[in-house]
Formats: structure tokens, sequence, C-alpha cells
């Protein structure tokens, strides 16, 4: 899947692109399995301990999923994702995170403005520029100086149609090229009024950059929105820190075959 001249450029100005069609059919119905799969193994056996997400016993997000669900293992070497990714970041860029988001009538929530501007590490180690640290689920989390998060890349994989009735991402324009933003500047720029909505089809993707301002409202209409949140990097992290997970986008046989079943 190659991303149109035109598109790339866009993306580079707006920080966000959407792509209707990055996956074929058959390999969404391949991710939704593996995961209906994982979740009716949780439910029946001992769940990984801070990775599953519950709301009134709804699972509703998964994370380190592609470690978790051992079935996802090698998502991000799947051809169309590989070429998008290396489009924006190099072939050797690196999947840093991914979660899934499973937005139900029961599971149903809402996020205002925001940057995504923590990243998860292995642990923590006290360098230059790297600050408030703080604990998810287990995981370490720190917010690193501003160009790290500019050689990063979030790809949203639809596994369900999202459009204005079940809650998608909204995001402004432009926004990420001013680096991390106070919230009196988010609010300036929200009052300008230039927010879109992605709407993305099944198979779609979103891609944006993490300095992007998005936020997204609850379902209107009771639907179903299943997002695989992947987050990549153009680059190691300064030793001695470490990625918490890092998954190259290279294949890892001669065939480019992904290790999805």
């Amino acid at each position: 899947m190659q991303i149109a001249h035109c598109d790339i450029q866009k993306f580079d100005e707006d920080g966000f692109v959407v792509i209707p069609q990055l996956l074929a059919k058959a390999e969404v119905r391949r991710l939704i399995a593996a995961i209906a799969s994982a979740a009716d193994d949780f439910s029946h056996n001992e769940e990984p301990k801070g990775h599953i997400v519950r709301r009134d016993r709804d699972l509703y997000a998964i994370r380190n999923l592609v470690h978790v669900v051992p079935a996802m293992h090698g998502v991000q070497q799947l051809p169309p994702i590989r070429e998008v990714v290396s489009q924006a970041l190099g072939r050797d860029a690196l999947l840093v995170r991914t979660i899934l988001f499973d937005k139900t009538e029961k599971s149903n929530w809402g996020v205002f403005w925001h940057q995504d501007v923590s990243i998860a590490v292995r642990e923590r180690c006290e360098v230059a520029g790297f600050e408030n640290w703080s604990s998810k689920a287990g995981v370490t989390h720190v917010q690193p100086p501003t160009d790290v998060l500019e050689n990063m890349l979030t790809v949203r994989l639809h596994l369900d149609d999202c459009d204005e009735s079940n809650g998608p991402l909204r995001v402004i324009p432009g926004s990420h090229r001013q680096g991390r933003l106070t919230d009196d500047d988010i609010m300036r720029w929200k009052e300008k009024g230039i927010e879109v909505s992605c709407l993305v089809p099944a198979g779609g993707a979103l891609l944006f950059r993490p300095l992007l301002l998005h936020s997204s409202q609850r379902m209107k209409v009771p639907s179903r929105r299943r997002v695989l949140h992947l987050e990549f990097s153009a680059c190691e992290l300064p030793h001695p820190l470490k990625w918490a997970s890092r998954d190259p986008i290279a294949p890892e046989s001669a065939s480019g075959s992904a290790a999805i079943a």
C-alpha cells in the first residue's frame, strides 16, 4: 500500500491522514477472530494482570496487545502496515506500544482534547529531558523531549466501520507543529473551530502524529468500534532507557510474511 505523494504532503502539513482501505476484509476477519478467541480465553482463565481493562465485566481495552495475545504477534509486519509506516518513519521503525480499544454500548467513553505526550519504557532511568514519571498497569511511563514525539507515528487500524454515530476520533489539523501545548494553547486551538472527524471504514486506518490535538465523543448510537492502536518510533531511546516493547517492522523471514495466524 503506497501513500500518494499528495497525501504525504497533506500528512506533513495536517499531522494526520485517513487511508480508507489498508487491510483486506479477510485480514480484518482474522484479526477479529484472534481477539475474540483471546477474550474468550481470558473469561475462562487467569487474565494477564494489568493488561486487561473491563467496565462492568465488559472488556474494552487490552494493553500490550501483541504480547498478551500471541496470535497478534507480527501485526506490524503485515505488508500494507509495514509500507505506510516505512514511508512515514523509515524502514528501521519500531512498534513500541499496542492497545486494543473496544468501544461498545456498555463500554462507552469520551476523551477531551489532548496530545499523546507519554511513552512506555522498560524501567526508570534518569536521563536529561525525560520527566513526569508514572506507572500505568505496572508499566513505567515518562514524558520525553519533544523531538522523540516528533519522530513517532500512531496507526489506528479500524476493525469496524466508524462514522459520526460511534465516537470517531476528532483532530485539529496542524496542531502538531506547535510542539507541546499548554492548557491555554489547547483552548485557543479549540476555539478556532477547525476540528475534523476522522471517519474510517472497517479495514481502513487513521495515521497521526502523537502531538496532534485529538479527542473523541461517546457513541450516539449503540454499536461497536474496535480499533488497534499501534505506536511506532523512528529511533531508539538514549542509553540506558529502553522501550517497554520493541518490535521491528522488518519481516522476520525472507518471504516477508507476518506471524498473524
